[in-house]
């Protein structure tokens, strides 16, 4: 099974913004606040309130006001027309390592270039990918679909019935936010299904069962969906017959997140599931067998990842006291479900991790089982297979050190794999290692986008607050002067248990963006920060900054600052920190709280409205990381980091960039909307950018994405020399 079928489940969903105006839901039970008064005050309380309507006449002004202010300001500078050519340059390199799955014989690739915007799903054979230039058939091209329809499609991927390619689903987002439109397509011909399964733009999913049955969770209209803007109903749903005679499987909790179904494959056996998440980092589980459903007995915070013949392998993030057994807290376990069900079975240790050594991600094929595993940071895969008298065997498969690895596809039957390994200053390699092999071998590697030669990397710890050691990369070039006088750039993230690993710069996801050309050729310094919050070190890192010690991932952030500052790498006047989403949230906390340590901010996509984040769009899905504004106890600790309410008259802010997307259904434009407007109104200079399409991502085409970091860097610049 695909680990990403299993986090596929984590569905995605709208709440009305109009829902969002109840912020005395906690109000005494013999107050029933008036309407019309209860937003009068909420808007004396905020004034900028209106700019969470998202396509509002108002806000949509404001918004082409400051997009034109922010180009008028940045286009001009000499430097913006030159990043902006090096990034599509970087971002449309016909060189780029493709982004790779398998599905039956053959290989499948989403790819974006300049000629194709939108992009294009296309194929090739094994045989073929192995040469140098290989021929690839197009499946879907996107362009032509989204001229044809007149919609502004995203690719959001295809996912196949096993060994009947005839049957797939392909998921469509118009705009590039979370929702989808779910079409039936034909792989085998490359046409749409007519009169195929179908669902309309909603979070939600389909997952096939059987060529004619699926299990689909979506909005069935009122109390279907849950307080997250997630389904709370998942059904079965037979080929032929209307979506609302489809069989009520599950119904979740209101407060819980979001509720699915699926069917786990594995040679030994299937196993049909359903999950409720009852909050984002608790889950429940019932197997679903002779058309009863049974509930199944393990932590609530252990994460399902993945079946392996007809067994569950979960991965802790507690330990688990069971008849006396104590499971430790980041184990990976292979137990049967009887077991789990009350009944007879066995339950067996596969991984137990060390200090640091934490799993990051496991994959099953038909008879091995693939963990990739983080050591101080780097990884390294292991393939484990069952021993002939019980157990496991475990061999450690012979990749380079000192970057990070991704198991990008599996081949259930045969056993083979592709993986991917990339560092800081190498670019992205893919290999292909054959079952039972211990020596991967190159068969593509991605043409440098910068001379990595030129540059070093190192790890350095900085001393906490609370005294704890927290890691980070630096990237340079050789011979840099420690002399306080180096544009340095940090960027991190310290949140949901995300692991920030080496990247090169300008591969496929550029999550850390163009770093090489557009920063490091020009002299400057690459900082990445491993801080609390984050999955580096395993939950007890990622636990360690949750609700009322969420200041442990700033107070982290800004020791790797002073750290920076200290080793004379730079000076705060010369510092740039970036962050996005739950990094935006970084940064905007970090920025109120010392203003005095950083230069520029770049702040993208991010949460900071801390009083109203749970009211927005998907916020209430993330309590379980941040807390319930609306209880008095949490708001307490809330209150102390919020950006938005933390900002004060009189205070010299650091140079900041705000980016967001109109159509952003995860996380709310209104949060960098009402922040540069608040920041604006006391006298603070600003740099807005909301792109009017790509989803939480900020970006639907290379082209959008090339533009967007040219903006950022000319700020950097500007900024920090």
């Amino acid at each position: 099974m695909k680990q990403s079928t299993l986090l596929g489940l984590a569905l995605a969903g709208l709440a009305p913004v109009a829902a969002s105006l109840n912020v005395f839901a906690q109000a005494e039970p013999d107050v029933v606040p008036d309407p019309v008064t209860e937003v009068a005050l909420i808007a004396q309380d905020d004034p900028f309130l209106w700019l969470e309507e998202v396509d509002g006449e108002r806000a949509l002004d404001w918004v082409k006001a400051q997009n034109a202010d922010t180009a008028r300001r940045l286009e001009s500078q000499p430097l913006f027309d030159e990043l902006y050519a090096q990034a599509k340059e970087t971002l449309n390199s016909a060189s780029r390592l493709p982004a790779i799955s398998q599905q039956g014989e053959w290989l499948y690739n989403f790819w974006r270039d300049a000629d194709h915007p939108r992009g294009l799903y296309r194929r090739t054979t094994l045989e073929e990918f192995a040469k140098d230039s290989p021929a690839w058939e197009t499946v879907i091209d996107v362009d032509a679909l989204a001229a044809a329809e007149d919609t502004q499609w995203v690719f959001r991927g295809m996912n196949c019935l096993p060994r009947k390619p005839e049957h797939c689903f392909v998921r469509l987002s118009p705009g590039g936010g979370d929702a989808v439109v779910t079409r039936e397509f034909n792989s085998v011909t490359k046409e749409w299904v007519e009169d195929g399964f179908y669902l309309p733009e909603a979070k939600g999913s389909l997952g096939w069962i059987d060529a004619d049955t699926v299990f689909v969770a979506t909005d069935f209209g009122p109390g279907t969906m849950t307080d997250s803007g997630y389904p709370r109903v998942v059904k079965r749903w037979q080929r032929g017959t209307p979506l609302d005679s489809a069989e009520l499987i599950h119904e979740g909790g209101q407060g819980s997140v979001s509720v699915g179904a699926f069917r786990g494959r594995s040679a030994g056996g299937d196993v049909d599931l359903v999950r409720e998440g009852t909050s984002f980092w608790t889950s429940q589980y019932w197997q679903l067998d002779g058309g009863e459903k049974h509930r199944l007995e393990f932590p609530a915070s252990a994460t399902l990842a993945g079946v392996f013949q007809g067994r569950l392998i979960l991965n802790l993030k507690q330990d688990w006291d069971r008849m006396g057994t104590v499971y430790p807290q980041g184990a990976v376990l292979v137990a049967d479900t009887a077991a789990l069900r009350g009944g007879d079975g066995e339950i067996d240790v596969m991984i137990t991790p060390d200090e640091t050594t934490v799993v990051e991600s496991v994959r099953t094929m038909d008879n091995a089982v693939l963990v990739t595993v983080l050591d101080n940071v780097r990884g390294k895969i292991f393939r484990f297979v069952p021993g002939p008298e019980g157990g496991w065997t475990r061999e450690q498969v012979a990749f380079p050190d000192d970057g990070s690895l991704d198991v990008v596809s599996t081949d259930d039957e045969t056993g083979n794999f592709f993986a991917r390994y990339e560092s800081f200053t190498t670019p992205p390699s893919l290999y292909f290692v054959a079952d039972g092999e211990k020596l991967p071998q190159d068969v593509k590697s991605q043409a440098p986008s910068f001379d990595g030669s030129r540059y070093e990397s190192h790890q350095f710890f900085a001393t906490s607050a609370d005294g704890t050691q927290v890691p980070y990369f630096v990237v340079m070039a050789k011979g840099t002067e420690f002399d306080g006088s180096n544009p340095t750039h940090i960027f991190s993230y310290g949140g949901f248990r995300n692991a920030l690993t080496p990247s090169y710069s300008g591969s496929y996801e550029a999550l850390y963006g163009a770093y090489g050309k557009l920063w490091l050729d020009r002299g400057g310094v690459f900082v990445l920060a491993n801080i609390r919050g984050g999955g580096e070190f395993g939950p007890a890192w990622h636990q360690a900054a949750l609700k009322e010690n969420r200041e442990r991932a700033f107070e982290d952030f800004e020791a790797i600052a002073e750290d920076l500052v200290d080793r004379r790498i730079t000076l705060p006047q010369h510092l740039g920190i970036e962050g996005r989403s739950n990094g935006g949230l970084l940064v905007g906390a970090t920025m109120t709280r010392r203003p005095d340590l950083y230069g520029a901010v770049i702040c993208g996509v991010p949460l900071l409205d801390m009083k109203r984040y749970h009211l927005l769009l998907a916020g209430a899905s993330w309590m379980a990381e941040y807390g319930d504004p609306d209880k008095k106890e949490e708001w307490a600790y809330i209150s102390k980091y919020s950006p938005y309410q933390n900002l004060e008259k009189g205070v010299d802010y650091p140079a900041t960039f705000f980016y967001t997307s109109t159509r952003d259904d995860r996380v709310h434009p209104g949060h960098a909307r009402k922040m540069a407007a608040k920041m604006e109104s006391f006298g603070q200079e600003v740099w807005y950018y909301e792109n009017l399409e790509g989803g939480h991502g900020g970006s639907s085409t290379n082209d959008q994405l090339a533009y967007r970091l040219a903006l950022a860097y000319t700020h950097l610049w500007n900024q920090l020399r």
